[in-house]
Formats: C-alpha cells, structure tokens, sequence
C-alpha cells in the first residue's frame, strides 16, 4: 500500500523526534563493527609474523630450503583448497615483514621517533567527535573487550610456536596486511616505512589509496619545507605543517593543455571524491564560487572546506598562472569576511591556500613573512613527478600521531 503524503510527513516528524536515540544505536553499532575490524587485522597480522619468524627461523638454519617453501604452499592448499593467499611468493612477503621489522635497524627508529609504545587510532567515526550521541544513557556494566592485548609468541605454550619469535612492534598493527606489502615493496629506507605505516592508519588508507599517496611522494609534500606556510598559520595551527601539502596532483582531472581558472575549479568539483583524497580526509566540501558579501558588494571565494580536526573553515584560492603577491591580499580579506560574517562561536580562525600552477619560492617566503593570516601556498601538478623523500620532520609528524590519538 502506498503511503499518503500526510503519513510520509508524520513519520518524518517521529524520525526527528527519535533522532538522537537513533544516533545513539547507529554509534554503537558503528564502533563495535570497528572493533571487529580492527581486531581481525590485528591477529591477522600477529599471524602473519608467526608464520614469517618460523619460515625465518627455518631457512636461516639451513633446515629448510626454497623447495620446502614451495611444498609447505602446496600443503596448505591440500589442506584447505579455499585458503588464499599462501602461495610461495606471499610466504616469502611474510619472512621479509617478520625479517625486515625484527631487525635492530628498525626498532632503533621505531625508539628514535618515540612510536614503540604506539597503539592505532580509534575508529574514525569517533576520532573527533564532540558530542555526547554514543551511548548517552546509562548501560548496565559488561566485561570490555575494547583493549585488546598481543601475546608475543615467548607467552605462549612451545607447542605451538616452537622457536624463539622476536616482539612483533606495535606500530605494525598501525595498517593492514596487503598495505604492509606495498610500503615494503616501495620503500627503501625504515624512515619511509614508518611513516607510511602511520599515514596510512591515520587517513585510513585503502590499498589503491595508499598506492596513490607512494605515487605521488606524500611524504615529501607533507614533511616538506615550511616556508609555504605564514608564521601565523604556524602559531595558530602548530599541526598545519604535518595536515597541509605543499604539492597536490590533479592528473585525475585530465585537464588540457591551455584552460581558465573555471575550467579548473570545475573539473575540482566534478572529482571532488579524488580531491579530498589527495587533500587530506578531514576535508569536507562547504561551496563553489561560496558568496561574501562585505558592505555593497558581493566576492566569490573559488572552494570553501571545512577541516574536521582543526575545526575551521578553509578557502581554496585557484590560480592557473605563477603566484603573485597581491593574490595573497585578497585571501586575506576573505578569510576576514569569513571570519567577520559565517564564523561560528565554536569554530577556530579560517584558514586561506593558495593553489597555484607554479611559484617562485623566494617570492612566496617574502609575501608570507607578512602576512599576518593564517595562509599558505600550494602547487597543483598536471601529471605525476615524482621526487625525493624529505625525512627531516618525520619527528614532528610522529609527535603529531601520538597526540592525536
């Protein structure tokens, strides 16, 4: 039967009412279904690095040799004909995790940048989270599983694991399995490593986003030289130099040779999913073109975002040409229209980016020197370029993981 207008309306009327009680049922599911997740990654990665140690363990002491390997992943399948992912080469992908993050190297830079006591994030969803929708009522006491602790191999009985296992790092359970085989796979230094673990466990990065961000060397773009930002922006959001890229690439977009500002903005818009990918996941599209008016007059700002963990608004400015210093000014003035007129009571300074194709980095340091906003300058690329790894922030980018936890 066919619901009538007039009962559509009453029931829309009953959802709203219910709303927060509903709220509060959908966070709950949503956070046990997180756990779950996280969980099963969890042991699905403590199992891989039991199974890489003892492979290890076996071929180092000559008891095994490559043909046993190869045996061992036919016994597997004869075993259990549906199991995936043992072949020969994913066993060997499982020693080199086990070799490569039990070695001395590694756990002196896991120590070096202060992550060996590192635990993943919690789930998105609740990360920032300000208000009071999971579980507002008072539940009856149920034993928590919400902790979840990693016996090492030493605890456990012999015979399970009959040889000595090195601590598997707790940074590991930072990203998934398959993404571990393409940090290890890409990256060539355990700088690298770690700070793909720990970005991509912080944006929560799935596997061909995590392909995107080695592509396009995020962790140049975001451990990078500070001189794009002003000293206001560095002051007001200390976090800024490791949330903001100095360099984003548009080869999505498939932009011709010659093309306007328009063109830009326009086909930002049309892959707006793709942009915020390559921006950053607290990103949230506000507008295009979003209107201020100061006085008489109307002004366009090109994007308007909102940052979830900063909790501010941000303006995107396009150019297609080289950065000028007079674009600085009218960013400037509207993020003071922002800030004056749409700022809300709880909501932090607005932040301004100057996208631009191409800049000169001596002009750019001069015009932020007085700038006395909370602004940075940007590059887009057309096509990927990719460049050498910037590690001297890494400290700063570890700190930053730590407290945002």
């Amino acid at each position: 039967m066919k619901k009538t207008p007039t009962k559509q309306a009453d029931e829309s009327i009953s959802r709203l009412n219910y709303r927060d009680d509903f709220e509060a049922v959908y966070g709950i599911i949503a956070t046990h279904r997180n756990r779950v997740v996280k969980g099963i990654n969890n042991e699905s990665l403590l199992m891989v690095w039991e199974v890489g140690g003892f492979i290890s363990h076996k071929l180092k002491s000559s008891t095994w040799g490559d043909g046993v390997v190869r045996m061992l992943s036919d016994y597997i399948h004869t075993r259990n004909p549906k199991a995936k992912g043992w072949s020969y080469r994913t066993l060997y992908k499982m020693v080199q995790l086990y070799d490569t993050y039990s070695a001395t190297g590694f756990d002196e830079i896991v120590t070096h940048y202060g992550m060996q006591h590192y635990l993943p994030a919690q789930p998105f969803e609740n990360r920032h989270d300000t208000t009071s929708l999971f579980v507002p009522i008072q539940l009856a006491q149920i034993p928590s599983n919400e902790i979840v602790t990693f016996e090492t191999t030493q605890n456990r009985p012999s015979e399970i694991v009959p040889i000595q296992l090195a601590q598997i790092p707790s940074v590991i359970f930072a990203t998934s399995w398959s993404n571990h085989q393409l940090i290890m796979s890409q990256c060539k230094t355990n700088e690298q490593r770690l700070f793909y673990m720990l970005y991509a466990g912080r944006e929560h990065l799935e596997y061909k986003e995590l392909q995107r961000a080695l592509k396009t060397d995020v962790m140049s773009s975001l451990l990078g030289s500070k001189d794009v930002q002003s000293e206001m922006m560095s002051r007001q959001y200390p976090q800024s130099g490791v949330l903001f890229k100095d360099t984003v690439y548009l080869d999505m977009f498939g932009l011709p040779e010659h093309y306007k500002e328009t063109k830009l903005r326009r086909s930002i818009v049309a892959h707006m999913k793709d942009f915020i990918l390559e921006l950053g996941k607290d990103f949230l599209f506000i507008d295009e073109e979003h209107r201020v008016t100061v006085g008489s007059k109307t002004f366009k700002v090109d994007l308007l975002f909102y940052h979830r963990l900063l909790q501010c608004m941000v303006a995107i400015e396009l150019k297609t040409t080289e950065f000028h210093p007079k674009d600085l000014g009218q960013l400037e003035f509207y993020l003071e229209a922002l800030d004056q007129e749409e700022r809300r009571s709880n909501e932090n300074p607005s932040i301004g980016i100057l996208l631009c194709k191409d800049a000169d980095m001596e002009v750019v340091r001069f015009a932020l020197n007085r700038s006395m906003s909370p602004t940075m300058v940007a590059l887009y690329k057309e096509q990927l370029q990719v460049g050498g790894v910037i590690q001297q922030s890494l400290v700063e980018f570890c700190r930053f993981i730590n407290e945002d936890k």
